[in-house]
């Protein structure tokens, strides 16, 4: 946790915050004294002057230690928050970076939670060490020192409070600082559940489950309130006891004080002094033991931080970086006796993938559930890294590039349609930032998006979250319009068109087949169904990781089994697309 403090915080503004509490703390050890000798020497001696004088000093003190006071909370809290800021940033920066293979590993909740309630704990933990764990300390030796001064043998009071503090302190540490670690996880769990919950609603109620997901969820969240529940009632016993010994501490003070004032060995404004100086160490002490019980839950909040911001990425750009995409000749797109395999598995996802496209081309990838069709076209983008071989784009190997400029050359369609909340005009500008109107109707013609789209209102038509106004069709075609719309040599469909009925899959890829820039650039496609793929320059037959089968529709249809597999569950006898 200190380490992500040194690295976030402004130092000046913690030693001005630390300054003025100090300031703080001051005025307020010294406001007993005043009032110790307003008792002593005003009111015991009718001194009326004596007390206006003394009262007003008193003022200006109180003053000077509320304006300390202030000053700190605003240099606590300015800090505190900023800090939550940066970490919050950081922990977006790096998820967002992190290449597919270490996202995988972590998992959506879990980052959620680092990213919001964990960093809230930091966050405020460190508000409060700014607050009370300096100021606790300071307090504490202060008060004892003042209260020293007043009657020295009052303070053996302290000799045994402080024990029964401290011991009831280590106990209460003892059993919940476990829970605390604890109840992050718990946050874990409880935030999965409910995202799945959200994600997939329709499922749910399409299968009729949700008697079983409300059971699930409710599971969860009796699991983190029991937690919650013990480890706060544990803390709770703070309170009580701290308020029984402070209430004996002031009847030891006040039946021991009474005997020393009735043998004139103590002035009643240092008894009424030395009780209020008890009070501020036994509630300094309170203050840092509560301190200390908060900062483990704040330290493993912390950890789970750090694990994320020291994530070696596997995907990294080289230390010597080639310049951008050689554009001289044609685009080429080779994959070179590709491996790839998945973090952990002992069998290879993908083995030896081997072919060549070049710019007008169309590689359409086509194979069973499971064969490695999206994990291929994941490769072209750099999210995985390769176990062996080589993916060269016009002659580079894609991991001499930066990522940044390959992704600039690449424009994809993920399996999943993604939008994001805005507008039409702001998904489409994700992929061209400055496109102009024209632009991005020609995009949306294309994707067979322009009627439903001018229909219902044009560039500016609202896009909720996740896209939840559209159909899955025109979900499609909309991800489909901003892939189109970014000019590159390399477009990728991953199953792009699988929400589309066959008449609008053969106008779309008929609009692609003659729009000009289209025809300078390799497309690859990955698709179910035949029709799909049939007029494609090069398609590819996966199955388990292997290629099977590399050619023309015609050629696979007459010598390739798998194909003609495929073929004979999509396609009658006797179909045009039969061979």
């Amino acid at each position: 946790m200190f380490k992500l403090a040194k690295k976030n915080l402004q130092w000046w503004a913690v030693i001005l915050a630390v300054a003025f509490l100090i300031v703080q703390v001051s005025a307020d050890l010294y406001l007993p004294t005043v009032t110790s000798d307003i008792i002593n020497k005003g009111v015991a001696q009718q001194d009326i002057p004596y007390i206006w004088h003394t009262g007003a000093k008193m003022l200006l003190v109180a003053f000077i230690g509320v304006t300390g006071a202030a000053v700190n909370v605003y240099f606590a809290s300015t800090q505190s928050q900023k800090l939550g800021k940066k970490l919050r940033f950081q922990l977006f920066d790096k998820i967002t970076n992190l290449s597919n293979r270490e996202f995988d590993s972590m998992g959506n909740a879990t980052m959620i939670t680092r990213t919001t309630n964990d960093v809230t704990q930091i966050q405020n933990v460190m508000q409060t060490m700014l607050r009370m764990m300096i100021m606790s300390p300071i307090m504490l030796v202060g008060a004892g020192i003042m209260a020293y001064t007043k009657d020295h043998t009052l303070t053996i009071v302290f000799a045994v409070a402080l024990p029964i503090l401290a011991i009831a302190v280590i106990g209460i540490m003892y059993f919940a600082v476990p829970l605390f670690k604890s109840l992050q996880k718990k946050t874990d769990r409880i935030n999965l559940v409910f995202q799945e919950g959200l994600t997939g609603v329709r499922v749910i109620r399409a299968f009729n489950q949700d008697a079983y997901e409300q059971n699930r969820f409710d599971g969860a969240n009796a699991d983190m309130m029991k937690t919650a529940r013990r480890v706060f009632i544990i803390t709770s016993f703070m309170f009580p006891i701290m308020t029984f010994v402070l209430s004996a501490v002031n009847i030891a003070i006040v039946w021991y004080g009474a005997h020393l004032i009735g043998a004139q060995s103590m002035e009643v404004g240092n008894l009424v002094a030395f009780m209020t100086y008890a009070t501020q160490i036994l509630m300094s002490f309170m203050q840092l033991s509560m301190v200390f019980v908060f900062i483990p839950r704040a330290q493993a909040s912390a950890v789970r931080i750090n694990e994320v911001l020291a994530l070696e990425n596997s995907v990294v750009d080289p230390t010597e970086p080639k310049d951008k995409l050689i554009v001289d000749a044609p685009t080429k797109l080779q994959f070179d006796h590709v491996d790839f395999r998945y973090a952990g598995a002992e069998q290879l996802a993908l083995q030896d993938i081997n072919f060549t496209a070049t710019a007008g081309q169309t590689v359409a990838i086509i194979g069973g559930t499971g064969s490695g069709k999206s994990t291929l076209v994941n490769l072209i983008p750099r999210l995985y890294d390769i176990e062996k071989g080589e993916i060269k784009l016009n002659g580079q190997d894609i991991r001499e590039l930066t990522q940044k400029d390959l992704h600039n050359d690449i424009s994809i369609t993920q399996q999943k349609a993604v939008l994001f909340t805005g507008t039409v005009r702001s998904n489409l500008q994700y992929g061209k930032p400055d496109a102009t109107d024209d632009e991005m109707w020609h995009a949306l013609e294309l994707a067979q998006a322009g009627e439903f789209i001018r229909e219902q209102g044009g560039l500016d038509l609202r896009v909720e979250q996740n896209g939840d106004n559209f159909s899955g069709g025109q979900r499609q075609r909309l991800a489909i319009a901003r892939t189109l719309i970014k000019p590159a040599p390399v477009y990728i469909f991953d199953d792009s068109f699988s929400a589309l009925d066959f008449k609008t899959d053969a106008n779309l890829r008929a609009n692609l087949k003659q729009d000009a820039a289209m025809q300078q650039a390799i497309t690859v496609l990955v698709a179910q169904r035949i029709s799909t793929v049939a007029d494609a320059d090069i398609i590819m037959v996966l199955e388990e990781g292997r290629v099977v089968g590399q050619g023309t529709h015609k050629e696979l249809a007459a010598n390739n089994a798998t194909y003609q597999e495929i073929i004979d569950t999509q396609i009658k006898k006797g179909s045009d697309l039969d061979a």
